[in-house]
């Protein structure tokens, strides 16, 4: 409620609560009831008639010094932290007028109503701030770090890079690193959401806090603490309450003018009134608790909710953007299709062989990191000959395919293009072949040798099973547009769209052309989300109003480039996400317009107008607060795809 309060209600706290052993426990847990417990005891007893004759002293004085002592400090510090005018000011000003015009217990009730109220949202937000802690649980605190043919037990934060540790089934892996020896099951579900286990070996990457469901592993490490996926995760996390949305600076500014304009206010009531009480009554319901948690905890609440499903938001900004999305752009390859590429079809046009040609191929694509030059590799390698030619001169074609020399000549292995650029012809067969192959939803691939066209493979791809239920969804939370990006051929873009039940797509796109595409869609006034791998989409990514990376865990340039980090491959956590922030800031905007301001300003007309006591002000106040925290509470576990 007052920036820098709630340390002081601990210290206070801790000053109270003495003692060891099983007492000692309970009081450490219990810590935070103990302060407005005293001063509720002391209120009730204060309320008792004839108490003050028995004492000889008004003991409602008792409860109203605590109390103001406490917001004395809490005040002055943050004033002190902040530099800038609080609403606890105003707070102190209530409690200085009570006590001038005698009225002890309703300054004890005031003081009393706004400690209390800090104590109830601190435990209404340990809610919201468990979902991170939950996650920084997840990370061992020691490892079996391996010297030689003997195992020690360390503290995580002394194993270094290139240090060998050993995990036994169910443990939590303590690193990241590579298995080097042994198999196992790896839970990543902390991670990625993904419930099922996923089968890893010599070679394979492992992350800290999955779990080893099976076998005994020995893991090289590569990154400890805050580098490690998880510990990056937590780091995002940590910082997006920090990263201010529109709507949030907005509260600020207004928070900024608020005391000051209340103050107006209460000289404004004053003259007219001359009347104390209802200037007290102002200032008591006045303060700005609720617009000040209004954002915060929507974006803490929203931000954890998406961390235990496997998904990265990057705050506020990223949260009010994704909430506004009237417009979807979907990689094909790698995001609507498993990105699994298989060659299907090999055949030869001229005097070579369909292994010679799968030869040919393979020696081009040999340095390819591109899903289909990789998938041409593995099945050379599986099916054709074992060691692949080398080639030099390695040249990616933008949008095309790759060029290389071979022995002399040029090597190439290139989309349909080839055939309209006026450079090379084919004849009939590759125009046969490319016709066919395309027909049937399938990429199809040209290699050429010296100018000449020699042969032609296809590569196939499979659409993910939850593709069309996640466009479903997508236009469902009120996504108007949804279009496919890719650089295929017109033929296979209308298969796999059609499969996803997408209508608008747009085929044989370079990296630029789906630039341009996006500049488009903003100029027309659409808020564009992208969705792609994260690194060969990274240009649209940025450019896009929230650019989402698909199964980025372990991906260090795509968690910190994206604006939604999605650490598997589940499509369907694209329409969740987007919904939930759509949710968030619909809630945003209810705490904001209708429990902070909009209770403010008919308490500050019921105070000024003399309905409002002191006491009920406070009450009033407090009850807007929390309905702000409860509120945005609800996105702790908001599903979009269950609400009806």
């Amino acid at each position: 409620m007052h920036e820098g309060s709630h340390g002081i209600l601990d210290g206070l706290a801790e000053r109270l609560e003495k003692g060891t052993g099983q007492q000692g426990v309970w009081r450490q847990r219990n810590r935070k009831f103990l302060f407005p417990g005293l001063l509720l005891i002391l209120l009730v007893a204060s309320a008792v008639p004839g108490v003050d004759a028995w004492l000889g002293f008004t003991l409602a004085l008792l409860p109203l010094v605590l109390g103001g002592v406490y917001m004395v400090f809490s005040t002055v510090k943050a004033v002190l932290e902040t530099g800038k005018i609080t609403a606890g000011v105003l707070v102190l000003l209530a409690l200085v007028g009570t006590t001038y015009v005698g009225e002890y217990l309703a300054g004890a009730v005031v003081a009393f109503m706004m400690i209390a109220g800090e104590f109830l949202e601190e435990v209404t937000l340990e809610r919201t701030r468990q979902a991170v802690k939950e996650i920084m649980k997840l990370a061992p605190d020691t490892a079996r770090r391996k010297v030689g043919e003997s195992l020690e037990s360390v503290p995580v934060a002394q194993v270094q890079p290139g240090d060998l540790v050993v995990v036994i089934p169910g443990e939590r892996i303590p690193v990241d690193g590579k298995i080097i020896k042994g198999q196992s099951a790896i839970n990543e579900a902390s991670l990625t959401g993904e419930s099922l286990p996923v089968d890893k070996t010599v070679g394979d990457k492992v992350f800290v806090g999955t779990i080893n469901e099976n076998g005994v592993l020995e893991v090289l490490t590569e990154k400890t603490g805050g580098a490690t996926a998880l510990g990056r995760i937590i780091a995002i996390i940590r910082e997006a309450q920090e990263n201010k949305g529109a709507v949030q600076r907005t509260a600020d500014r207004f928070a900024v003018y608020f005391t000051p304009a209340i103050l107006a206010i209460c000289a404004l009531v004053w003259l007219l009134t001359q009347d104390l009480y209802r200037v007290m009554s102002v200032l008591v319901i006045a303060c700005p608790c609720a617009l000040v948690l209004a954002t915060p905890t929507a974006v803490v609440a929203s931000v954890g909710n998406a961390a235990r499903r496997g998904g990265i938001i990057k705050g506020g900004v990223t949260l009010e953007a994704a909430g506004r999305v009237t417009a979807v752009c979907l990689d094909k390859t790698g995001t609507l299709t498993e990105g699994k590429l298989q060659v299907s079809m090999v055949e030869s046009f001229a005097d070579k062989t369909e292994q010679e040609i799968m030869q040919l191929a393979a020696t081009a694509e040999k340095y390819s990191q591109h899903p289909i030059g990789r998938a041409i590799v593995k099945h050379a390698q599986t099916n054709v000959v074992d060691t692949i030619a080398e080639s030099e001169e390695f040249i990616m074609l933008h949008g095309r395919g790759v060029q290389v020399t071979y022995q002399g000549l040029l090597l190439e292995v290139s989309n349909s293009k080839a055939l309209t650029d006026g450079v090379k012809t084919g004849g009939p067969d590759a125009e046969r072949f490319v016709d066919e192959q395309e027909r049937l939803g399938r990429t199809a691939l040209l290699v050429i040798l010296g100018g000449r066209v020699l042969g032609g493979l296809a590569v196939a791809d499979t659409l993910r099973k939850d593709a069309k239920t996640m466009v479903e969804g997508l236009k469902r939370a009120g996504i108007k547009k949804v279009i496919m990006l890719t650089g295929d051929n017109v033929q296979t873009a209308a298969a796999i769209a059609a499969a996803a039940g997408i209508v608008d797509y747009r085929a044989g796109l370079l990296p630029e052309d789906k630039l341009a595409i996006i500049k488009q869609l903003q100029a027309q006034g659409e808020v564009v989300a992208m969705v792609g791998d994260g690194i060969n989409d990274a240009p649209a990514l940025i450019l896009a109003d929230v650019g989402i990376a698909m199964g980025v865990m372990g991906t260090d340039v795509a968690i910190e480039s994206a604006d939604i980090a999605l650490m598997s491959e589940n499509l369907l956590l694209i329409p969740d996400l987007l919904g939930l922030s759509r949710k968030a800031l619909h809630l945003i905007q209810q705490n904001i317009w209708v429990f902070a301001v909009g209770v403010n300003v008919v308490g500050i007309a019921l105070a000024g107008s003399g309905w409002l006591s002191p006491i009920a002000g406070a009450i009033v106040h407090n009850v807007s607060s929390l309905l702000v925290v409860g509120n945005s509470s609800r996105l702790l576990t908001y599903h979009y795809h269950e609400e009806p």
